[in-house]
């Protein structure tokens, strides 16, 4: 039996408790970098399996590190925290948390993005190599990571001396759950997400009665003026080849619809995949709110408060191939498929920007496929719910098992087996 089969073969027995692992996490989830209890939890997993483990690294992190022997060092990771979203899935172990974000606002709490499963998966392939050895030798880092909903835990980890302290790795890997169906895996080499800019613009008018609007000057009109406006980014000063989103996903202003405010604010989120256009469309969003305040008169110029931002994500060619190789060899062709731009982001890339090694990122599917065939016979796959939906959660099988899988296959395709 080869090391893989081996390796893998302890999974049965761990299935149940596994599943009840999931369950809880799902059941209490908790906001960018308030992953106590989640993380209190992997170190403990970690713990029992052998690792020696280091908690409170920038902020809620988790470090386990297992000393295998001479050979490469590999790091896994797995994201932690959920969103602000009010769960709708009706499962019986649905999240019904609330909490305080960082803005001070009280609000519902779901993972909504599957990092509970990604928590899940990666402790089982912890105890599962751990357990076995003899099979590979080399060195382990596994990496339970806070805030990357916020796009600032990467960063924290690294910011406090991840590599300094625990040394770093020869390849980065990591993966997620996303609404494709069980059980399947996908890529891409090169650039694969985007990069993701958020920020608030606030606009400054001149309050005033509503039935004397010429006393005043109207930053709701001003704002309304430049939600439009920005569109024309996309359409007019960036290549159809270049792809590009610009969502304004707030608009705040007044209390009243009889008082024109003082003040309005919008906050946009920008996605892009090259540095340069990512550059020409930020400097325009300032050129256009800028002017946009200067055509209404406003008595000041625009404020801009940075939100979060996400690097461009982009696989190593050469480690891209040795860990889809694995992943073919273990799933099979029709499983592992490549796949187009993701215009989604992360900030997994930030690890090997900062130690310096290739990293690889991967998805797996979450949802039933015989409900995404009918979906699709039916014409309604738009209706299929994705990440961060208050109605997207994975089947928990054939997804877990598959996760599983698919860390330790990639594992091993880098360390030294046995």
């Amino acid at each position: 039996m080869d090391a893989l089969a081996q390796i893998l073969g302890g999974l049965d027995a761990m299935r149940p408790g596994l599943t009840t692992l999931y369950e809880d996490l799902h059941r209490h989830p908790e906001l960018s970098m308030q992953e106590t209890l989640t993380a209190s939890k992997a170190a403990e997993r970690l713990r029992s399996a052998g690792y020696a483990v280091t908690t409170g690294i920038g902020k809620t992190g988790v470090v386990g590190i297992l000393e295998n022997g001479v050979g490469p060092t590999v790091m896994l990771r797995a994201d932690m925290d959920a969103l602000p979203v009010r769960e709708q899935t009706g499962l019986a172990y649905a999240s019904a948390a609330s909490g305080v974000d960082g803005d001070g606002e009280q609000v519902p709490i779901m993972h909504a993005c599957g990092h509970d499963m990604h928590v899940t998966c990666l402790c089982a392939a912890a105890a599962l190599l751990a357990r076995n050895r003899d099979r590979w030798a080399g060195r382990l880092m596994m990496i339970f990571q806070p805030a990357e909903e916020i796009g600032s835990g990467a960063r924290a980890m690294i910011d406090d001396g991840l590599f300094d302290r625990f040394g770093k790795p020869d390849v980065v890997l990591g993966q997620h759950v996303t609404p494709a169906a069980a059980g399947s895996i996908s890529w891409r080499s090169g650039v694969t997400m985007s990069a993701a800019d958020s920020f608030e613009i606030k606009l400054f008018g001149r309050g005033a009665h509503g039935s004397r609007p010429q006393s005043s000057v109207d930053p709701v009109v001003m704002a309304a003026s430049l939600v439009m406006r920005l569109q024309t980014i996309v359409a007019r000063e960036v290549a159809p080849s270049d792809h590009v989103v610009v969502t304004v996903g707030s608009l705040r202003a007044g209390t009243r619809e009889n008082i024109i405010p003082d003040q309005a604010s919008i906050k946009l989120n920008v996605r892009s995949f090259s540095p340069p256009v990512r550059q020409r469309v930020l400097d325009a969003i300032r050129r256009i709110a800028a002017a946009e305040a200067a055509a209404s008169g406003a008595p000041r110029e625009p404020e801009f408060r940075p939100l979060n931002n996400f690097p461009i994500l982009a696989n190593d060619p050469e480690a891209t191939g040795r860990t889809v190789g694995a992943l073919t060899r273990h799933f099979g062709d029709d499983r592992v498929s490549e796949i187009p731009l993701v215009s989604a982001s992360e900030d997994f890339g930030e690890f090997g920007t900062a130690s310096g090694a290739p990293s690889v990122f991967w998805y797996f599917g979450g949802l039933d496929p015989e409900f995404l065939h009918k979906a699709g016979q039916e014409g309604r796959l738009e209706e299929i719910p994705g990440n961060h939906s208050p109605m997207f959660a994975p089947v928990i099988e054939p997804t877990l098992t598959t996760g599983v899988h698919a860390l330790v296959a990639c594992a091993l395709s880098w360390l030294r087996t046995r």
